[in-house]
């Protein structure tokens, strides 16, 4: 049966009294009340109800509180012990749940539910409605500016061990054995002794692998890899053995690591690529096949941040805005941050959250990116990447039509005639007399040619240096500063939730862990900004009504000295008025 509360119903009697004012008070203004008032009514309880009969069977835990324990286990990097601990003694998680309620069945979650709850939401998806929900209510409560937002990448890893290839054969073929073994014994004892023997050790016996010399390394590869090659051609005709997942790992590590013999030679004579023909994609580990490599951070995942930012020099003003996650995109390694941007920006306009400008570094900044992101309307603020041009005097220099035509020279001299061919480059012709008397003759792009001296370029390559030159200038400069703030969130991003290496494995698993960690860095800043907001309305009421607390007191007061009065009176409204200033 399914249990869900209407946590958007008050109370008759606030069933949070017994706390008393003070520690009340302490938790309205933490991550817990934060969490209470704005993120658990807006949790997607239809979304996992559906999973449950609504008539038959024990009551489910209560759907919301389910929920809100999967973000917090996430944002504060609990093990599923820990989360149950919490749930049952921590009185900030009682309160952010809004379960006021002494029992068992209300603050007890056992850890099979745990797991249960968590493959239902991970299966369906159900991470990325947690996601956009919680990012869309907190946008609108602290009305946050989304016209400008930065995009970055972080890198991930998985609760895998590094392995070399010779630990990747050893492995697949150890995995494919043992569910061999499991499913179809006949075919299991029908193998040769040695190569289970070599595989599959007693357990109070080491591998014959455990301790490869780094001498014996490439006789040992071609011995895994002939017997792998031997197990996947005995038995690719077995249709019940090949679909299989260890069995198709085997497959996947042959194509990738090896070059298999002709047909009709010996399986002895297979042979092992070299390590710069083997793609980044391929197989780090059998336990977690969807994991890549990536030649600067090494083997995992990759997650793309993106956040709204304040571009105000006042620190006050940087304090009281929330600086949003607004969209999160995990990955394997392998992948290029280039194709990253275009994704992003797709995700936060469906969510209404699309930025105006984008800051990004280099690997962002291609000319397709800039060129795509202004057709939907956002500015991409990036560095060019490539060389920049040889020459002191640059394409950009040229005087250019708006179909693309050189019209003048940075000499002020126009050309004869203008071509383009059918690819879209343009080569315009420039007098050669002309050009040989050019002061800048030395450090023209402008070619020297049988009749004429030539200018050959792309509307591509004019864009690319009209940016370069943009890039000098110190209005870009201010701009791309704000770019350094995002390395700030990817500290906070694993300082706060642990997201750099995860319990966890495979795309799926990586992908629920990201999304509710980032939740959790919402709030957890939604938090401090509402925090230093309430900073400032305190001082200002407070002052206000000490002066007429002051004012008053004096009034009432018959016998009292009216010049002193005002005297008194004058200098407390020149104090207020200075920390009014202040506040504002």
């Amino acid at each position: 049966m399914i249990f869900i509360k209407n946590h958007k119903e008050q109370s008759l009697f606030d069933p949070w009294d017994f706390l008393g004012s003070k520690r009340r008070r302490l938790l309205d203004d933490s991550w817990a009340g934060l969490f209470r008032d704005y993120i658990l009514p807006i949790l997607p309880v239809n979304k996992i109800a559906p999973y449950f009969n609504n008539g038959f069977g024990r009551p489910t835990k209560e759907l919301h509180t389910v929920l809100g324990i999967m973000i917090l286990q996430q944002a504060q990097d609990l093990t599923d012990e820990e989360t149950i601990s919490q749930l049952a003694f921590n009185i900030q998680w009682h309160y952010a749940l809004n379960i006021p309620e002494e029992s068992d069945a209300i603050k007890y979650i056992c850890p099979k539910t745990l797991f249960n709850m968590k493959k239902i939401i991970i299966e369906n998806n159900l991470d990325n409605i947690l996601f956009d929900k919680t990012t869309g209510v907190l946008a609108k409560v602290f009305n946050v500016d989304c016209s400008k937002q930065r995009i970055d990448s972080v890198h991930i890893k998985s609760n895998m061990k590094k392995l070399g290839r010779i630990g990747i054969f050893n492995q697949s073929i150890c995995k494919f054995l043992t569910n061999l073994k499991r499913h179809h014994k006949e075919d299991f004892d029908s193998l040769p002794e040695e190569i289970i023997e070599k595989y599959l050790p007693p357990k109070k016996k080491k591998g014959c692998f455990s301790q490869v010399k780094p001498s014996e390394s490439e006789k040992t590869l071609k011995i895994v890899s002939s017997d792998l090659y031997y197990l996947v051609e005995r038995f690719k005709d077995r249709e019940n053995i090949c679909s299989m997942l260890s069995y198709k790992v085997l497959g996947r590590v042959l194509n990738e690591q090896c070059v298999p013999p002709e047909l009709g030679e010996d399986s002895k004579k297979i042979s092992i690529k070299p390590p710069k023909d083997i793609p980044s994609s391929s197989l780090q580990n059998p336990s977690d096949p969807d994991a890549a490599y990536s030649g600067h951070k090494g083997q995992g995942y990759q997650v793309q941040v993106m956040e709204t930012f304040c571009d105000d020099e006042d620190e006050n003003v940087r304090k009281k805005t929330l600086n949003l996650i607004t969209c999160i995109e995990t990955e394997p390694a392998c992948n290029s941050d280039a194709d990253a941007l275009l994704p992003a920006i797709k995700s936060v306009k469906k969510r209404d959250l699309l930025p105006e400008k984008i800051v990004a570094d280099t690997l962002y900044g291609g000319d397709k990116n800039v060129t795509e992101a202004k057709k939907e309307g956002v500015q991409l603020i990036a560095p060019t990447p490539g060389a920049s041009e040889k020459t002191s005097v640059l394409l950009a220099d040229f005087e250019f039509s708006e179909n693309g035509q050189v019209c003048r020279c940075p000499n002020n001299q126009e050309p004869e005639f203008v071509k383009q061919n059918k690819n879209g480059n343009h080569s315009a012709a420039f007098n050669s007399s002309v050009c040989a008397n050019c002061p800048f003759v030395a450090e023209c792009p402008i070619k020297k040619g049988k009749k004429y001296n030539y200018l050959r370029y792309s509307n591509k390559s004019v864009r690319v240096s009209k940016r370069r030159a943009e890039e000098k200038t110190e209005e870009f400069k201010d701009n791309y500063r704000w770019r350094a703030g995002v390395e700030a969130t990817m500290s906070e991003y694993d300082s706060r939730t642990g997201v750099k290496q995860l319990r966890v494995r495979g795309h799926r698993n990586i992908r629920y862990c990201a999304k509710l960690k980032a939740i959790g860095v919402n709030i957890f800043r939604a938090t401090a900004v509402r925090k230093a907001r309430k900073k400032g309305k305190s001082l200002f009421t407070n002052l206000l009504f000490s002066y007429f607390r002051l004012y008053f007191y004096f009034k009432d007061q018959i016998r009292t000295d009216w010049d002193d009065f005002k005297f008194l009176s004058h200098n407390y409204t020149d104090d207020y008025k200075f920390y009014i200033r202040k506040a504002a």
